[in-house]
């Protein structure tokens, strides 16, 4: 590098580039020494500072603001299962594009349109950059009525660990079950059983 530094940040977005007075000469000379690695257009993770999940995610959030952390791997961020994800969930609109290579280690799922953002939040990334998560309660319904893709046991355990937590109450859960028909009756039999 021409002696200027790279930003102090974990992902570079190309306002900081441009901030930092730093050339593309330099940019590029970063990437073939491994300081910097692109994880999307304009945008560009510091080697170290950031796990491969998290660069993963913050490019997923840049290009496709909907994307949304679903299933398994919601269940792992709200601690409701001993799991360990091989692949993360990410959920999209049904009807959307999901985005292609270098992602081989998502696993897309289409959600229908009418539901995708009941209890869906919002959670920082890194360095100001958010993604979609569906909060506790969607995550269990979704374990539910997707059980072929979770499994059944991982459903009921994520339940019963939601139920031991102060704060959760079962008629919220049945409440927000209601905009998925087809997860109501197993959710509410489970809950019959449980409680």
């Amino acid at each position: 590098m021409t002696g200027r530094q790279l930003p102090p940040k974990a992902i570079l977005r190309e306002a900081d580039v441009l901030a930092s007075q730093l050339s593309w000469r330099d940019l590029h000379g970063a990437m073939a020494r491994g300081d910097l690695e692109r994880i999307a257009p304009g945008t560009y993770a510091r080697t170290g500072l950031v796990d491969d999940d998290t660069a993963t995610l913050a490019s997923i959030a840049l290009r496709k603001p909907v994307a949304t952390i679903c299933l398994l791997s919601a269940l792992d961020r709200h601690d409701l299962t001993d799991a360990i994800p091989t692949r993360i969930d990410v959920a999209v609109p049904r009807g959307s594009r999901a985005l292609t290579a270098p992602y081989s280690r998502i696993s897309w799922h289409h959600f229908d349109t009418s539901t995708f953002t009941v209890g869906r939040e919002q959670v920082e990334v890194v360095d100001g950059i958010f993604v979609g998560l569906y909060g506790a309660q969607r995550t269990i319904i979704d374990a539910f009525r997707l059980r072929h893709i979770v499994g059944s046991d991982t459903a009921n355990e994520a339940l019963k660990r939601w139920l031991r937590l102060a704060g959760s109450h079962p008629a919220e859960l049945l409440k927000m079950a209601t905009y998925f028909p087809k997860a109501l009756p197993q959710l509410r039999k489970s809950l019959e059983v449980l409680l």
